[in-house]
């Protein structure tokens, strides 16, 4: 199991320059990317992508890409020196309004198109792919890892929530073959309060009465149910395949029967054992939006 949120960062270099790559996620119920690239290298955006999908398959991933000149590097890289000089008093001018520091690095202003160029006026995205896909390699490396080690945590936490529901749902089973009796005793109460002839035992108006009260109230199928999400969910967490969103299908199934426990219980026990099951539910379901 891993968690959709991490952060990785990969760094590598080639003869005039050094790639970094960054590498964020956080929740998203589906697979988003967002690239951001010098404009040179926006050719790249769909390797990256597909690099990024082949490691990562739910949330919301950014990845950022770094262009760094070395000192080597000046006889292969032009900067335009001009243009760097035009940016830096307009965004000192942004600053100064905005009543922000002015904290303007070289990093910046490399990434900015058009400052940093090859000799021939671009910087070459083929040629660039491989020691770019070495550092974006590196940093899922790191992002997942992150993930991974989150999961753990999670899945402890999911495990908790489904023992504690295993548990009420035990209570319930025990409870449940009480409640036609009690209703049948209720049932004469009423009849000798109203100064009625009390029926026999096997009268058979008042077998019938319970009979009818007994299968309006019956939960069986709603506690085997649940009983099978429950090994569902134990048989999900030891794969190594996403299990996100097969988690929150069952936290949606596992809501549909403990509502139908709900409008069935009569009975004050079962209806306290309801409110735990809802409650531990939906800790359940929040925990499991972070679940890839």
């Amino acid at each position: 199991m891993k968690s959709m949120t991490g952060y990785g960062r990969g760094e590598s270099a080639q003869a005039g320059f050094k790639i970094t790559v960054e590498a964020s996620s956080v929740n998203r119920k589906q697979s988003e990317i967002a690239v951001n690239l010098p404009r040179e290298l926006e050719v790249l955006e769909a390797q990256i992508r597909d690099g990024v999908n082949e490691r990562v398959a739910r949330g919301r991933v950014t990845v950022r890409v770094g262009v760094h000149a070395a000192e080597a590097a000046t006889g292969k890289l032009k900067i335009d020196a001009a243009l760097a000089k035009a940016h830096t008093k307009e965004l000192k001018k942004l600053a100064k309004s905005l009543g922000i520091p002015d904290a303007i690095s070289l990093d910046l202003l490399l990434r900015i198109p058009g400052v940093l160029q090859s000799s021939d006026g671009a910087l070459e995205g083929d040629q660039l792919w491989p020691v770019i896909q070495k550092a974006l390699s590196r940093a899922l490396d790191t992002l997942v890892l992150m993930r991974e080690k989150e999961g753990k945590h999670l899945a402890k936490d999911l495990q908790q929530r489904i023992t504690l529901m295993r548990e009420a749902v035990a209570r319930v089973q025990k409870q449940a073959p009480q409640v036609a009796e009690r209703y049948r005793q209720q049932l004469i109460e009423r009849i000798k309060t109203a100064g009625l002839e009390v029926p026999g035992l096997e009268d058979e108006r008042l077998v019938k009465e319970v009979f009818y009260f007994a299968d309006r109230i019956d939960i069986t199928e709603e506690l085997t149910r649940l009983q099978s999400h429950f090994k569902q969910f134990d048989d999900s967490v030891k794969k190594d395949e996403p299990i996100g969103r097969t988690l929150d299908f069952l936290a949606q199934e596992m809501n549909r029967e403990i509502n139908t426990l709900g409008a069935k219980a009569n009975d004050s026990i079962i209806s306290r054992e309801v409110v735990t099951l809802k409650s531990e539910l939906e800790r359940f379901r929040e925990q499991v939006q972070n679940v890839e």
